[in-house]
């Protein structure tokens, strides 16, 4: 019972360290692809925060793909007239680490 109950909070604290990581790699990844410079954490920018983001996305099974082809194609219209720009230099691993940490916030 005690091996159990170690090998599970083992588990946990692994999971926990491996979400951390992802979110320090998603911020980095944003930094990294110049996201930053039209969106922020918790205001808007040029586009909309990403607070905002992940609350609109929230509970949304498909919002991961959909936001990932967004990014990549560009768009407009689902924040404000002003268009993002397509991104297709961002390399699908780095969208999908960048998407899914945008939709962890808060």
């Amino acid at each position: 019972m005690m091996k159990a109950l170690m090998m599970t909070a083992a588990s946990a604290a692994l999971l926990l360290a491996s979400g951390m990581a992802s979110a320090a790699d998603g911020a980095a990844l944003a930094q990294k692809n110049a996201c930053m410079s039209c969106h922020s954490v918790d205001k808007k920018i040029v586009g909309p925060a990403y607070k905002d983001v992940a609350k609109k996305y929230a509970g949304d099974k498909g919002a991961q793909a959909r936001l990932m082809a967004k990014v990549k194609a560009g768009g407009k219209g689902v924040w404000g007239d002003i268009p993002m720009p397509p991104n297709p230099q961002v390399s699908p691993a780095d969208l999908n680490t960048i998407v899914a940490w945008v939709l962890t916030l808060k």
